[in-house]
């Protein structure tokens, strides 16, 4: 093999190498546990409907390792309502840093979700925290799958969004 330079390299075949390997198997790429994905948020009026919803996509994602994906429903006192102390607290757990996607069922827990973003910074929220406009069940199955593949905050909210455009007949 001539160099640009026009003297000769030496050349060894790579399998007459002194150190190469007898076969070459190329590792499976994987991303380390907990690294670099987008958490998502559930939030509903009941508890038992957030953990529900969870449940279902972490069912469907069936993985060993899916994105962080945090439940919350219900007011402080229990009952039927929604906390943005507990919204707050659900998006911190699942920060990895690399954004956090919140989808609501109902349009209170939307208005609360809307106005503790509207104060992020003042509620100790990550930076970014994303609404998604999406239906609660299939948004949160499309979010938390999307993660779980290592979609950035914006492929992780377009998947859940699109989930308003897919027809069931």
């Amino acid at each position: 093999m001539d160099r640009r330079d026009g003297s000769r390299a030496d050349v060894i075949p790579i399998s007459d190498a002194p150190s190469a390997p007898q076969t070459v198997s190329l590792p499976r790429p994987t991303r380390p546990a907990g690294h670099g994905r987008v958490g998502v948020v559930l939030v509903s009026h009941s508890q038992e409907l957030a953990a529900a919803t969870r449940a279902l996509a972490l069912a469907i994602v069936n993985t060993d390792n899916p994105a962080p994906v945090a439940a919350t429903g219900g007011a402080l006192a229990d009952g039927l309502g929604t906390s943005a102390l507990l919204i707050a607290a659900a998006a911190r757990r699942v920060d990895q840093g690399h954004g956090v996607a919140v989808l609501c069922d109902l349009g209170s827990a939307v208005s609360t979700v809307l106005a503790l973003l509207a104060d992020a910074d003042e509620h100790g929220l990550p930076f970014p925290v994303r609404f998604a406009n999406a239906p609660f069940v299939e948004g949160a199955v499309a979010a938390v799958t999307t993660a779980t593949a290592g979609g950035d905050l914006s492929a992780v909210l377009d998947a859940a969004e699109e989930t308003y455009r897919q027809h069931k007949i």
